[in-house]
């Protein structure tokens, strides 16, 4: 089990950076470590930066910009602990994002 959150960038992008309180639409997929996949999206949306996602996307996702693909191995303190999700995310588990940045809106838009 790893400690900390694991950022890699595939591609970085060159549109618009995602900051703290953005609404941002992301392309992404969810695995456990065993690679059995949990989770898919081709337009998730959700406010960044203010708890409203996993410790692990609010501080994976943050300067990441418009057009990047990143992966994001969050361990399970920064992902949910010690709760099991449903029967597809058990507890204690880490999880491994390959999430693509779509759009960032922000107040001035």
């Amino acid at each position: 089990m790893t400690q900390e959150l694991i950022i890699t960038d595939l591609e970085v992008g060159t549109g618009k950076t995602a900051v703290k309180g953005a609404l941002i639409t992301t392309r992404y997929s969810g695995r456990l470590a065993n690679g059995t996949q949990f989770d898919a999206s081709d337009a998730f949306q959700c406010v960044i930066g203010t708890g409203r996602v996993i410790k692990g996307w609010d501080q994976g996702i943050i300067g990441m910009n418009v057009g990047g693909k990143r992966q994001l191995s969050v361990p399970a303190h920064l992902a949910y602990g010690e709760r099991q999700i449903g029967d597809r995310i058990p507890a204690n588990s880490d999880l491994f994002f390959e999430i693509e940045l779509l759009e960032v809106l922000t107040r001035d838009d």
